[in-house]
């Protein structure tokens, strides 16, 4: 397909779902609120708890009835003032929004109920909030996974389709601070980054901030990703089961007594027991141009037999206390592991790699007065990544680690003088270690590397609401003392929304933030030429502590369920390293120490209609490398300098079905070629000037679909398909140069995701 007939096509598809859409009529008649709940509840056979009195003398106008459930729920959430919390498949329960016991909290308050598709809201500070519970649907996903969520978002991009390297603003992986329920993680995914690590199905909302962070964060410097988990006992228990073509799960909310709650979440891959089509593309996807691919075809007197698969377990345990006292315990491991056995005539040859990480958490919190509380967490991450490579040609083994051990405390005290003034303060301890091993055989070869970073960090911030509630302002600052390097570091933030006229908003973000981790990328064959990324802390010498700064102003036109959004952001990085950026051409093996500057556009329009959510989002982005000893320091285009992105999308929902269908495209990534007069020089490849071009467009449509029905009595079923590049489009997306033996140059191109199927069951009871 050429450029000109996919814009084409694109601009016929959004303009068409404007027109087909626009003569639809809207019922305006308001009726008791008691008369649609009856309604909703046979429809979808439920059942709405609630006191008469709640619902007294509330009226509404009637819901479409092409609305799914979950859209249903969104729907009167918005249109009264009433809280709706979905207690399982059955039960709704309803209370009066002014009977909560504590302020709302400002991160919660809701600038536009539906983002994209519903499930996703953008906040009063400028985060983005994916609800799982109340998730329609997007294309190429069947379920709400976090992170290939979050891709959905403008300014995000993987540029190796991977959720284990997410490029916000022109930032790296490393750069972004992945929660769990509060707890730092250093691993991101399975199928070592095609797949989410973190099994949605307990997650209770996921904030996405890419500016403005709170002070209460530290790490980080692109994004926060924070997954926080359901923090309230719920009134009944649930429980559910889920399969696919890649994975098993299940889960459990059950209710004890006590006051108390057991959430427990399991999920392993079955890709060793079956070779389905959706394993096999993401086998040939991840292990293209590694050792295991490599010796399959080096070596025809030799047979190969891997086995590969992943699980994770998620646990957390509510206490209630008292009224005023609540104790929380969270736990979650992830783990992948690959056996790869090479045969030959005469001998068996064993290598594997395993990647895990474990994280638990205790929580307690102390409702002292009305407008005090109190806040204690201790947290602790351990990461460890470990191979053992046997190499048939030169009789040795290769053994790799990398571990992080990340321990901390924080401490937090909230000061709510009414509904629209709060003051936190708070103190943060943590400890990262890390260690990396590399061992070789036959030549007595031993390096072991242990470093350590305590960090104290204090912070403060108010969040104000102004009377009218025109004005929502967000302050506050974080200091960070690192105590190795004897260096203080303050960290303003800033957050402001106002409302300028009756729908058109403006949105001031500005934020400074460091962090002490960062992941090197080695391009040789370490761990098996798979997961190349180590983590390394700062040293404040060859690996400085990397600092940003950033400032963004934004536009939001919301009226009739169109929105129009338009960010521009600026953001400066420094003590980047180039082992930190994956530089494949002749900056591969030199350690030098720069920064980049990225300036851009995160433009956004997304119209909703009854059942039908189409959006078209675009981002410019410019970013530019500085080194003082690379390029006669001149600037030049950065690794991750995608420089335009651009998605169309749309979903259908019809009663219980939903489809969604999506089209993405962005310009290539830069790349480094050898200089065509003279390629070799000195018995090397001579390139030119770094990141001198960028490969081919990458283009990719995605379909999916879910159906929802009653299984059996109190039982609700969901079936999913999915395709993920629909067109079986080969995108090239990454491409790199290597010297031969005779002096020759070869290029190796990895390639995208092909034409991916997957089907999904699941029952909730």
């Amino acid at each position: 397909m050429s450029k000109n007939s996919t814009f084409t096509l694109l601009i016929v598809l959004f303009l068409f779902s404007f027109i087909s859409v626009n003569s639809q009529t809207f019922k305006t008649e308001k009726i008791p609120l008691g008369i649609v709940l009856k309604a909703l509840e046979k429809r979808f056979d439920i059942r709405f708890t609630y006191a008469d009195k709640t619902i007294e003398d509330v009226e509404i106008t009637e819901p479409s009835m092409l609305l799914s459930y979950n859209d249903a729920i969104t729907y009167l959430r918005t249109n009264t003032n009433l809280n709706f919390k979905i207690i399982n498949s059955r039960f709704v329960a309803i209370s009066p929004s002014m009977k909560v016991t504590r302020p709302i909290e400002p991160l919660e308050e809701v600038l536009l109920t539906t983002y994209l598709t519903s499930g996703i809201t953008k906040t009063k500070t400028g985060e983005i909030v994916i609800n799982p519970d109340d998730f329609g649907i997007l294309p190429g996903l069947i379920e709400a996974d976090a992170l290939q969520t979050v891709q959905a978002l403008p300014g995000v991009i993987s540029m190796e389709e991977t959720v284990s390297n997410l490029n916000i603003r022109g930032g790296t992986h490393d750069q972004n601070l992945i929660l769990w329920d509060g707890i730092k993680m250093y691993q991101s995914g399975h199928f070592f980054g095609l797949i989410s690590a973190f099994n949605p199905n307990l997650i209770s909302n996921v904030v996405v901030s890419k500016n403005g962070t709170s002070a209460l964060y530290g790490d980080g410097i692109s994004s926060t990703i924070d997954m926080r988990l359901d923090n309230d006992i719920n009134e009944e228990s649930t429980a559910g089961l889920g399969l696919n073509l890649i994975q098993a799960d299940a889960y459990t909310k059950l209710k004890l007594k006590g006051n108390m709650e057991l959430q427990l979440s399991a999920r392993r891959s079955i890709t060793d027991a079956l070779n389905t089509p959706t394993y096999q593309q993401y086998f040939n996807r991840i292990f293209q141009d590694s050792n295991i691919e490599d010796a399959s075809e080096s070596n025809q007197n030799s047979t190969s037999n891997e086995t590969f698969y992943f699980y994770d377990i998620s646990a957390k345990l509510l206490h209630d206390l008292s009224n005023k006292d609540k104790l929380r315990f969270s736990f979650t491991t992830i783990f992948n592991a690959l056996d790869y056995l090479e045969n030959n005539l005469t001998t068996t040859l064993r290598s594997d790699i395993t990647q895990y990480n474990l994280a638990a958490g205790i929580n307690y919190t102390r409702q002292w007065s009305k407008f005090l509380s109190s806040d204690v967490r201790f947290n602790i991450s351990d990461y460890k990544l470990k191979s053992n490579n046997f190499n048939p040609d030169t009789n040795q083994s290769l053994q790799q680690n990398n571990e992080v051990l990340d321990q901390g405390i924080t401490l937090q005290l909230k000061l709510d003088f009414n509904e629209r003034l709060r003051w936190i303060n708070g103190y943060q301890y943590s400890n990262v270690a890390t260690t990396n091993l590399e061992n070789i055989s036959n030549l007595n070869f031993s390096n072991n590397n242990e470093n350590t970073v305590e960090t104290h960090a204090t912070f403060s911030e108010f969040s104000f609401s102004s009377y009218n509630n025109k004005t929502h302002l967000k302050v506050g600052t974080r200091s960070n003392y690192y105590k190795p390097f004897n260096v203080l570091l303050l960290e303003p933030r800033l957050s402001v929304n106002h409302k300028l006229f009756k729908h058109l908003k403006v949105e001031l973000l500005g934020e400074f933030k460091s962090q002490v981790t960062s992941q090197v990328i080695d391009r040789q064959n370490d761990f098996l030429g798979i997961e190349k990324r180590r983590w390394v802390l700062a040293n404040n010498t060859t690996r400085p502590i990397t600092e940003s700064k950033q400032a963004s102003a934004g536009l939001h036109y919301n009226k009739n369920k169109l929105l129009v959004s338009a960010e521009v952001f600026t953001k400066k990085v420094n003590g980047i390293t180039t082992r930190s950026q994956g530089f494949q051409n002749q900056y591969q093996d030199i350690n030098a120490i720069g920064s980049y500057k990225t300036k851009g556009l995160d433009f956004l329009i997304n119209k909703q209609f009854n059942n039908i959510s189409t959006w078209l989002s675009y981002s410019l982005n410019n970013t530019k490398y500085n080194f003082p000893t690379l390029n006669n320091a001149q600037d030049f285009n950065s690794n991750t300098a995608i420089s335009h992105a651009l998605t169309f999308a749309g979903t259908y929902t019809i009663n219980n079905l939903k489809l969604a269908l999506g089209f993405n495209w962005n310009s290539g990534r830069p790349t480094t070629t050898p200089n065509t007069q003279q390629p070799i020089f000195d018995n090397a490849i001579n390139y030119n000037m770094a990141n001198n071009t960028n490969l081919d467009d990458y283009f990719r449509t995605d379909f999916s679909g879910t159906y929802n029905f009653n299984f059996v009595k109190n039982t609700k079923a969901e079936l999913g398909f999915s395709i993920w590049n629909l067109l079986n489009r080969e995108n090239t997306i990454n491409s790199y140069y290597i010297l031969n033996n005779d002096n020759s140059i070869s290029r190796i191109d990895n390639k995208s995701l092909g034409f991916t199927p997957n089907l999904s069951f699941r029952v909730v009871f």
